[in-house]
Formats: structure tokens, C-alpha cells, sequence
């Protein structure tokens, strides 16, 4: 088969179409993959939004749940006194009380005046702390222990021992005490600065 060049004349139309479709053809092909590389890319930045966005959902969760916690633990300090200014008399009658009820033989204190425990820039809040110097006549170390525990339970401040020395006194001591306990004791209260 041999061909002519009027035979180029029958199939110009046809290869005039073929040439039309191969090209029509190429650029559909380019076109997805020009579409597919753009699809690809905006599900990686729709990938990397969510993962942004789950972040911070999460970081917001983290927050909450510590802000509930806080507000929940300055409810329990309201509700037991520590928040507001210092309740120095019923410091003073709780010692009494805990020293009748304790038995306890004698009983002196000293309270320093109150000062800036930690102060809180960020916040409304601060801690305030007054040192007590406690000196009680014992029978036995438990006594000391059952003292301080009821102090930290009962007190309307938190209580923080910062040193006991316990030492023995003299047989010849007439209450029949046997040992001499000196305590120094932050009590830390929690108040407003900024009214």
C-alpha cells in the first residue's frame, strides 16, 4: 500500500482530528494532574487547620479543667476561712481550745507581724503570712503531733511548721512535764491587694 498525495487530501480532515484529539487529550491529562497536585495541597493545609484547630481545642479543654480546679480549690479555702484577712483572735481561741482539750500543760505564743508571703503580680490574690513562735510543755512527742494536726485541720489559715525543736526539761520540773517544744509557724492567709 502505497501512499499519494491525493489520498492526503481524503485523510487531512482525520488526521487534522487525530492531531486535535491527541492535543485536546494531553491537556485534559495535564489538567488532572495539575488539579490533583492542587487537591493534594489543600488537603494538606485542610490537614494541618484541623490539627491546628485540635490543638487548640485541647489546649482550651487543658485550661478549663485547671481553671475549675483553682476555682475549686479557693472555694474550699473560702469556705475555711483562708481567703480575707487575718482572724487573729480565733487563732488565739483555737490554741486555748486545743490546749484544754489536749490536756496540754502549758501553752505560750508570740505572733510577729503579719507580711507579704508570695505576692501575685498576675492576679488579684496574695499570700500573707504571720510567724508564731509556739513554746508548749509536753508529756510525750505525740502531743506535738496531735497539736500541729489539729491546727492544720481546724485553723482558718494554712498552717506551715517551719521548725520545731523538742527538748527535754529537767526532772525536777513540777507539772510533770518531761520534754519542751518551740515551734515557729507560718500562718498564710490569702487576700485581695487590688481593693
Amino acid at each position: 500500500m502505497k501512499f499519494e498525495s491525493n489520498d492526503f487530501t481524503k485523510i487531512r480532515y482525520s488526521a487534522l482530528m487525530a492531531a486535535t484529539m491527541i492535543l485536546i487529550g494531553s491537556l485534559t491529562v495535564h489538567y488532572a494532574i495539575d488539579t490533583r497536585r492542587q487537591a493534594q495541597r489543600t488537603q494538606a493545609n485542610n490537614d494541618k487547620l484541623l490539627a491546628e484547630a485540635d490543638a487548640r481545642l485541647k489546649q482550651v479543654s487543658n485550661e478549663e479543667s485547671e481553671v475549675k480546679q483553682k476555682i475549686m480549690i479557693f472555694n474550699q479555702l473560702q469556705e475555711r476561712g483562708v481567703v480575707g484577712e487575718e482572724q487573729r483572735l480565733e487563732w488565739i481561741e483555737l490554741l486555748k481550745d486545743i490546749r484544754v482539750r489536749r490536756r496540754l500543760l502549758d501553752l505560750e505564743y508570740e505572733i510577729a507581724p503579719q507580711r507579704l508571703f508570695e505576692a501575685n503580680t498576675a492576679n488579684e490574690y496574695s499570700f500573707f503570712a504571720s510567724t508564731m513562735r509556739l513554746q508548749v510543755k509536753l508529756l510525750h512527742e505525740e502531743d506535738l503531733e496531735r497539736l500541729l494536726s489539729d491546727l492544720r485541720s481546724q485553723a482558718k489559715a494554712l498552717i506551715m511548721v517551719k521548725n520545731c525543736t523538742v527538748s527535754r526539761l529537767p526532772a525536777v520540773s513540777d507539772e510533770h512535764a518531761n520534754l519542751l517544744a518551740v515551734c515557729e509557724i507560718d500562718w498564710i492567709t490569702l487576700r485581695n491587694t487590688k481593693k
